[in-house]
Protein backbone atom coordinates (compact mmCIF):
# COMPACT_ATOMS: atom_id res chain seq x y z
CA UNK A 1 0.00 0.00 0.00
CA UNK A 2 1.53 3.33 -0.97
CA UNK A 3 1.91 6.18 1.49
CA UNK A 4 -0.68 8.31 -0.31
CA UNK A 5 -3.30 5.64 0.41
CA UNK A 6 -2.92 6.16 4.16
CA UNK A 7 -4.38 8.99 6.18
CA UNK A 8 -2.40 11.03 8.70
CA UNK A 9 -2.88 8.44 11.47
CA UNK A 10 -1.38 5.72 9.26
CA UNK A 11 -4.70 3.95 8.77
CA UNK A 12 -5.72 2.83 5.31
CA UNK A 13 -8.19 4.99 3.47
CA UNK A 14 -11.61 3.43 2.83
CA UNK A 15 -11.59 1.38 -0.36
CA UNK A 16 -13.03 3.05 -3.38
CA UNK A 17 -15.73 1.11 -5.22
CA UNK A 18 -14.15 -1.15 -7.82
CA UNK A 19 -10.65 -0.76 -6.31
CA UNK A 20 -10.71 -3.48 -3.66
CA UNK A 21 -7.54 -5.54 -3.36
CA UNK A 22 -7.78 -9.23 -4.10
CA UNK A 23 -5.57 -11.88 -2.56
CA UNK A 24 -4.66 -14.61 -5.00
CA UNK A 25 -3.24 -17.68 -3.24
CA UNK A 26 -0.11 -19.21 -4.71
CA UNK A 27 -1.38 -22.71 -4.03
CA UNK A 28 -4.99 -23.78 -3.91
CA UNK A 29 -6.12 -24.66 -0.41
CA UNK A 30 -6.76 -28.32 0.14
CA UNK A 31 -9.44 -29.73 2.39
CA UNK A 32 -6.71 -31.10 4.64
CA UNK A 33 -5.36 -27.58 5.16
CA UNK A 34 -8.57 -26.66 6.98
CA UNK A 35 -8.07 -29.43 9.53
CA UNK A 36 -4.26 -29.35 9.68
CA UNK A 37 -2.47 -27.56 12.52
CA UNK A 38 -1.44 -23.96 11.89
CA UNK A 39 2.26 -24.85 11.81
CA UNK A 40 2.61 -28.39 10.48
CA UNK A 41 5.98 -30.00 10.89
CA UNK A 42 7.90 -29.69 7.67
CA UNK A 43 9.53 -32.83 6.36
CA UNK A 44 13.22 -33.05 7.02
CA UNK A 45 14.90 -32.05 3.80
CA UNK A 46 18.37 -33.39 3.54
CA UNK A 47 21.06 -31.57 1.66
CA UNK A 48 21.41 -33.20 -1.75
CA UNK A 49 24.60 -35.11 -2.29
CA UNK A 50 27.09 -33.51 -4.59
CA UNK A 51 27.45 -35.01 -8.07
CA UNK A 52 30.78 -36.58 -7.06
CA UNK A 53 29.21 -38.33 -4.06
CA UNK A 54 31.20 -36.28 -1.53
CA UNK A 55 29.82 -35.01 1.74
CA UNK A 56 27.80 -31.79 1.48
CA UNK A 57 29.53 -28.52 2.27
CA UNK A 58 28.98 -27.08 5.75
CA UNK A 59 27.56 -23.87 4.29
CA UNK A 60 24.95 -25.87 2.34
CA UNK A 61 23.87 -27.80 5.42
CA UNK A 62 23.66 -24.73 7.68
CA UNK A 63 21.84 -22.78 4.98
CA UNK A 64 19.29 -25.58 4.58
CA UNK A 65 18.70 -25.65 8.34
CA UNK A 66 18.20 -21.88 8.50
CA UNK A 67 15.76 -21.92 5.58
CA UNK A 68 13.82 -24.91 6.95
CA UNK A 69 13.46 -23.24 10.35
CA UNK A 70 12.39 -19.94 8.77
CA UNK A 71 9.78 -21.64 6.60
CA UNK A 72 8.52 -23.72 9.53
CA UNK A 73 7.81 -20.44 11.32
CA UNK A 74 6.18 -19.05 8.16
CA UNK A 75 8.48 -16.02 8.22
CA UNK A 76 9.87 -14.04 5.33
CA UNK A 77 13.50 -13.45 4.48
CA UNK A 78 12.98 -9.75 5.18
CA UNK A 79 11.48 -10.40 8.61
CA UNK A 80 14.33 -12.66 9.71
CA UNK A 81 17.04 -10.48 8.13
CA UNK A 82 15.67 -7.40 9.91
CA UNK A 83 15.51 -9.24 13.24
CA UNK A 84 19.07 -10.52 12.75
CA UNK A 85 20.30 -7.11 11.53
CA UNK A 86 21.81 -8.57 8.38
CA UNK A 87 20.93 -7.73 4.79
CA UNK A 88 18.19 -9.69 3.10
CA UNK A 89 20.32 -10.56 0.02
CA UNK A 90 23.10 -11.83 2.28
CA UNK A 91 20.71 -14.01 4.30
CA UNK A 92 19.34 -15.40 1.04
CA UNK A 93 22.85 -16.27 -0.12
CA UNK A 94 23.63 -17.93 3.23
CA UNK A 95 20.43 -20.01 3.01
CA UNK A 96 21.33 -21.11 -0.53
CA UNK A 97 24.88 -22.06 0.51
CA UNK A 98 26.45 -19.33 -1.63
CA UNK A 99 28.18 -17.58 1.28
CA UNK A 100 30.29 -18.93 4.11
CA UNK A 101 28.76 -17.03 7.04
CA UNK A 102 30.77 -16.00 10.09
CA UNK A 103 29.87 -17.35 13.52
CA UNK A 104 28.47 -13.90 14.40
CA UNK A 105 26.12 -13.95 11.40
CA UNK A 106 25.04 -17.53 12.14
CA UNK A 107 24.39 -16.65 15.78
CA UNK A 108 22.35 -13.58 14.77
CA UNK A 109 20.32 -15.63 12.27
CA UNK A 110 19.71 -18.34 14.83
CA UNK A 111 18.61 -15.80 17.48
CA UNK A 112 16.23 -14.19 14.99
CA UNK A 113 14.61 -17.62 14.62
CA UNK A 114 14.43 -18.21 18.37
CA UNK A 115 17.33 -20.68 18.36
CA UNK A 116 20.69 -20.62 20.03
CA UNK A 117 23.85 -21.08 18.01
CA UNK A 118 24.16 -24.50 19.68
CA UNK A 119 20.65 -25.41 18.46
CA UNK A 120 21.51 -24.40 14.89
CA UNK A 121 24.77 -26.36 14.92
CA UNK A 122 23.08 -29.39 16.50
CA UNK A 123 20.43 -29.44 13.75
CA UNK A 124 23.16 -29.15 11.11
CA UNK A 125 25.15 -31.94 12.75
CA UNK A 126 22.07 -34.17 12.72
CA UNK A 127 21.65 -33.55 9.01
CA UNK A 128 25.31 -34.38 8.36
CA UNK A 129 24.93 -37.59 10.37
CA UNK A 130 21.87 -38.61 8.33
CA UNK A 131 23.76 -37.89 5.11
CA UNK A 132 26.74 -39.97 6.26
CA UNK A 133 24.50 -42.90 7.21
CA UNK A 134 22.69 -42.76 3.89
CA UNK A 135 25.99 -42.68 2.00
CA UNK A 136 27.30 -45.85 3.64
CA UNK A 137 26.92 -48.91 1.45
CA UNK A 138 24.59 -51.37 3.11
CA UNK A 139 24.72 -55.06 2.38
CA UNK A 140 21.69 -56.28 0.51
CA UNK A 141 19.73 -59.14 1.93
CA UNK A 142 21.07 -62.38 0.53
CA UNK A 143 24.60 -61.05 -0.04
CA UNK A 144 27.27 -63.22 1.43
CA UNK A 145 30.13 -61.48 3.21
CA UNK A 146 33.25 -63.39 4.02
CA UNK A 147 35.55 -62.35 6.83
CA UNK A 148 39.26 -62.30 6.04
Amino acid sequence: MSSHERNLEGNPEPAQPGREARVIPLRPRSRQADTAPAHPALPVRTTPASPTGKEPLWRDVVGDVLRRERLAQERTLKDVADAARISMPYLSEVERGRKEASSEVLAAGARALGLSLADLLSLAQGELTRHAQAARPRPRQGDIRLAA
